[in-house]
């Protein structure tokens, strides 16, 4: 049986690492993460191996020749564009169509059984097999689930954390028979798990899952590459070493020079031909290359330096990667977490803080100060965004110069001359900042036109007239410190999850395009933005009986940037208005729990003594509304969702309406008595806006406030809900308390259970353990509906270590204990 090792994916968040070197050359333990597999397939009999490549294929050839220094036969399959993974395999075809063979990473240090996945390959009769393994966090991985006789039932690649439902993932091992070359096109880029393999499970062909023990790591980042070394030091991995033990977990390789008067704290490991000298102390989890000099008086921890470094006397190195040919002189200092990439000079006293990528063949003056900050803390996340954008502590974790940086990567991912138009709320924090993202814009050829302070909708709305994207920058909501960056597409919705991370990689390789002085952007000020906004919004949305039905309504403006659309806006509804904290204050450009409930107190107390049809809350940025019924009393934001629902769906009798799978399922039975139906969305809103878009969509929610009115738009708008919600009342004649007195009571109840980031994989496999026969729907997070249609969802959280819970049931006590019952299951799955 032969093997097939891919080797030609370029390592792109490994840079500079893999700047000038193929991420299947990077050496763990002083040997190329590819040797570490091959000497794996020789030792399970699969000599006889074809290498694909593509990007720096001629290193990889000329490292391993054909193999003969490993008693291997190499041959290579060299890919003239990038075709996936299953492009690459095909491309070697040729080679592999006589027998069954096994496919390989050349870049995931591993060392599981392949002899028994092979056995149990041939006997299940397997078309595929694919091997898998359970990983803490599954998120950069495609997640697999197999029955009870190892058959595959579904694949999902690179969930999001609401999409987890297993901890078992794809290793990108597989042992595969030559008919699945029929299933692959030549010559296109082709992909297992994303085209393969649904196709060959659509027509019932055998593949087959087989859980792995023993260790595998897929070396993708800088934070897993470091991590492998430990590992291999820790004795984790089982894999050949060079070199002698001289003592636990001390290795030292043929011909190192080492000093008596060194102090090695292991497990360490030292190359060949390394030199270290008296007064030099090497703590665990270090990896010390090939010619290596380390001067007397250095400090080495956690470090991995490559080969031909020179480590001058008292400097300090603390869980950092230097790699090839690269000086560090003279009392230098690198901080945990940064790279220094090949053939670089750091300078004497120079600093380089935790973090920060030094790219290969530069320099770093003496006595240099290197800052680029964190580039972004990771919680469980492998990328920037989190539910409102990029958020952080104003001047801690956003600060100006990350704005530019973010800026700039967000320019690069677009045309040159395009434009974009940014915006920001009233505070001072996201006026100084958006200056920064304009500057960025500018110099990276970028033409801007900048709305100042607007509403987030009439942000949007501008957005989508004519420009590619758009920045608005505002304070996090209920949070004063901190800052929201939002990137909006060419429609003005917030960016895709494939447009994150597209923007997310240029981030990380800080790979910014920068303008010629004749192509710096220029910089606009549109006027009328709002006399633009509500045309445009009355004459889409049914305002028809509102002027003769005399409402009295009252409008808390929150003194935030919603009052600015006001007045145009209900001086041209023909309503009596009475408009409370319409100016601004930049004090306060958010609003917290506590406030936020006051001030609907006191909305209610104005209401019910003017004796005005109901009254209306606008956000800080009139994203969302809240709403009070003619009595002054609060509509919860749960149930002002239900009562729009209800009016609108009566008013439409047909259609679909698009909420997250959190809401009620009351929310079913009010669609379907008005002749509509229910779209179930994850709970992000770029998946509501997605089916907001859709032509048969009439309505939209998320149960906190904001509203869709696709006649509109398919983004939250509190204005274009505000009116919507006028018309409906103006022509209805029915209060908001006899609307909300006709919809059943809902109880659903909500509950967050804190879940360490390396156990929610582990917990979502167990709900579905757990689930049994009961229905289980994946739409977001994993929902289990009982028989008697009481359902629990448990969700983990993208951004913090909680799994979030909701249960429904036919009053509150039912819905606790079913609540009590799945939150026992999550604890459970934590310990």
């Amino acid at each position: 049986m032969k093997a097939v090792v891919m080797a030609g994916g370029e390592g792109t968040r490994l840079r500079p690492m893999t700047s000038s070197m193929p991420k299947p050359l990077l050496p763990v333990a002083n040997r190329p993460i590819m040797e570490h597999v091959l000497r794996l397939l020789k030792r399970h009999g699969l000599s006889e191996t074809v290498v694909t490549v593509q990007f720096l294929a001629s290193l990889v050839k000329n490292y391993f020749g054909d193999g003969e220094e490993l008693g291997m036969e190499l041959t290579y399959a060299n890919e003239e564009k990038p075709l996936g993974t299953a492009g690459s395999v095909k491309n070697a075809e040729e080679a592999l169509k006589d027998d069954a063979f096994v496919v390989i990473s050349g870049d995931a240090l591993t060392d599981f059984d392949l002899t028994d996945l092979i056995r149990f390959h041939k006997e299940k009769g397997a078309l595929v097999t694919v091997c898998l393994t359970r990983v803490p966090n599954p998120l950069e991985f495609g997640i697999t689930i197999v029955d009870e006789e190892g058959k595959v039932e579904r694949f999902l690649e690179k969930p999001t954390w609401g999409q987890v439902f297993s901890d078992t993932v794809n290793t990108g091992i597989y042992v595969m028979e030559p008919e699945v070359f029929d299933y692959v096109d030549p010559d296109v880029s082709v992909d297992w798990s994303g085209d393969v393999f649904p196709q060959l499970m659509k027509e019932g062909r055998p593949i087959y899952g087989y859980v792995a023990e023993g260790y595998w790591e897929d070396v993708g980042t800088h934070e897993s590459y470091v991590k492998a070394q430990a590992d291999v030091l820790e004795g984790k991995v089982q894999i050949d070493m060079d070199g002698f033990e001289i003592s636990p977990g001390v290795w030292i390789a043929e011909g190192a020079e080492v000093s008596p008067d060194a102090v090695l704290r292991g497990p360490l490991y030292i190359g060949d031909y390394a030199k270290v000298e008296a007064g030099v102390e090497i703590r665990e989890h270090t990896v010390i290359g090939s010619n290596v000099v380390v001067k007397s008086g250095a400090f080495l921890h956690k470090a991995v330096v490559h080969d031909n470094v020179y480590i001058g006397p008292h400097s300090n190195l603390r869980g950092c990667v230097i790699g090839k040919n690269t000086d560090i002189m003279r009392a230098a200092r690198i901080e945990d977490g940064a790279v220094i990439g090949d053939e670089c000079l750091v300078g004497e006293e120079s600093i380089v803080q935790g973090n920060v990528r030094v790219y290969p063949f530069k320099t770093i003056e003496a006595g240099a100060f290197v800052n680029t900050s964190v580039i972004w803390e990771s919680r469980g996340q492998a990328h920037l965004f989190g539910a409102r954008g990029v958020s952080g502590i104003l001047n801690v974790e956003i600060t100006p110069e990350l704005v530019v940086r973010l800026a700039g990567a967000y320019a690069t991912t677009l045309k040159k001359g395009a434009t974009v138009t940014t915006a920001r709320d009233h505070s001072r924090g996201a006026r100084a900042l958006k200056r920064a993202v304009i500057s960025a814009l500018q110099a990276s050829a970028i033409n801007v036109r900048d709305l100042e302070n607007v509403p987030l909708p009439v942000a949007r709305q501008q957005t989508a007239r004519g420009s590619a994207g758009g920045i608005v920058l505002r304070t996090s909501p209920g949070v004063p410190d901190s800052v929201d960056i939002m990137f909006l597409d060419e429609r003005g919705a917030d960016l895709s999850l494939q447009q994150q991370r597209k923007l997310d990689r240029v981030y990380a390789r800080q790979e910014y395009r920068r303008a010629f002085p004749g192509e710096i952007g220029d910089l606009q000020f549109p006027g009328s933005v709002f006399d633009a906004y509500t045309g445009s919004l009355l004459r889409r949305v049914d305002i028809s009986g509102i002027a003769d039905a005399g409402l009295k309504v009252v409008v808390d403006a929150s003194n935030g940037s919603a009052g600015l659309v006001l007045p145009s806006l209900l001086g041209r509804l023909g309503v009596d208005a009475l408009t409370i904290n319409p100016g601004l204050d930049e004090s306060r450009p958010t609003e917290t729990t506590e406030s936020r409930r006051a001030g609907l107190v006191r909305l209610g107390e104005i209401v019910a003594s003017a004796r005005a049809a109901f009254g209306v809350r606008f956000d800080p940025v009139g994203e969302r509304i809240s709403l009070v019924d003619e009595r002054g009393r609060i509509i919860e934001d749960d149930r002002a969702l239900l009562v729009m629902l209800d009016l609108v769906a009566a008013a439409k009798r047909s259609g679909k309406v698009a909420l997250p799978v959190t809401t009620t399922r009351v929310a079913e039975q009010v669609a379907a008595y008005h002749g509509t139906q229910v779209e179930w969305t994850t709970t992000s809103p770029d998946d509501l806006t997605r089916v907001g878009r859709a032509e048969n969509t009439i309505f939209g929610g998320d149960g906190r406030g904001g509203f869709i009115v696709p006649e509109f738009g398919s983004v939250f708008d509190g204005a274009a809900a505000f009116v919507q919600l006028l018309g409906l009342v103006a022509r209805t004649q029915l209060t908001l308390s006899q609307i909300d007195a006709r919809i059943p009571r809902a109880h659903v109840l909500k509950r967050d259970v804190p879940t360490p980031w390396a156990v929610k994989g582990l917990v979502m496999r167990r709900v579905v353990e757990a689930a049994g026969d009961r229905q289980v729907d994946t739409t977001d997070g994993v929902r289990v509906v009982e028989a008697d249609g009481r359902w629990a969802l448990v969700l983990p959280d993208p951004a913090e270590a909680v799994t979030h819970l909701w249960a429904e049931g036919p009053d509150d006590a039912s819905a606790q204990a079913l609540l009590d019952e799945w939150a026992g299951v999550v604890d459970g799955g934590g310990n």
